[in-house]
């Protein structure tokens, strides 16, 4: 068994060993929507974007509305709602995006080019059609960079297994050219290095994704979290000789963290 299917089996077992728990009087009630969440865990991810392996990476859990205009998430990013409507809402987003080291790419390091992380900011907006669904898009531009990035979502709360709450989320992601480039791209000196032809491509769809999150209730304020997510490269990042040649189009990534629930 793999790695991340051993991880897979542990997340499963960890929902069911939430849902069939006792539920004593001093316990707490089901997690508000409105609850700020703390703590620490690792993700799971692919070791670069569009990698068959993986890498464990140690991580801070955030989920906090600060007031009535700022959310800090580390799934989500940074939100300041500048419409604060009943169901619309709208304004500045930003976001940390993972790049890849020396180590990350294994046997492609020195071969292909190492990516730091970057921060990216821009927009958003966002409908509520109530309190469990609700869709939504962000574009931000890479600080540092050339690079911009769309990402279009739709959420939906599922009923209540007991205390266990869960969620689907559906994701489309688009770059630009020189975002493409970045991290599927390969120059002439790459390409030669890996034996395959150089790869300049151009902007366009980049993946489509669903993801699954379970919040099991530990107690009056612990809580774990976690969230498994499978993605599918598209278009110019799947056609990468990079992908293609050295990893896959199919991406899964899971994080699980432990987490402290207080109210705002």
């Amino acid at each position: 068994m793999s790695t991340f299917a051993r991880w897979l089996t542990a997340s499963a077992c960890a929902a069911l060993l939430g849902v069939a728990a006792p539920c004593h009087a001093d316990d707490a009630t089901a997690a508000s929507s409105d609850d700020n969440l703390l703590g620490a865990g690792f993700i799971r991810l692919p070791a670069w974007q569009g990698s068959r392996a993986h890498r464990d990476q140690f991580a801070p859990y955030v989920q906090a509305k600060l007031g009535d205009r700022i959310t800090l998430s580390t799934d989500d990013g940074a939100t300041l709602d500048l419409i604060m409507g009943q169901h619309l809402h709208g304004g500045l987003y930003g976001n940390y995006q993972w790049g890849r080291s020396h180590e990350d790419l294994g046997r492609l390091g020195g071969k292909v080019t190492s990516l730091s992380p970057r921060l990216n900011a821009g927009g958003y907006v966002e409908y509520d059609f109530n309190e469990a669904q609700n869709v939504g898009i962000n574009a931000a531009h890479d600080t540092l960079g050339a690079g911009a990035y769309v990402n279009a979502y739709a959420f939906t709360a599922l009923p209540p297994l007991g205390r266990y709450q869960h969620g689907l989320q559906l994701q489309w992601q688009w770059m630009n050219g020189p975002a493409m480039r970045r991290f599927f791209g390969l120059s002439a000196v790459e390409a030669a290095a890996l034996g395959v032809a150089p790869w300049r491509p151009g902007g366009g769809s980049q993946q489509v994704g669903l993801e699954y999150d379970g919040l099991i209730p530990l107690g009056r304020h612990l809580a774990t979290v976690f969230s498994l997510s499978y993605a599918r490269l598209l278009g110019n990042a799947e056609d990468s000789p990079l992908v293609r040649g050295f990893g896959t189009a199919d991406q899964f990534t899971g994080s699980m963290a432990l987490v402290y629930r207080f109210a705002p």
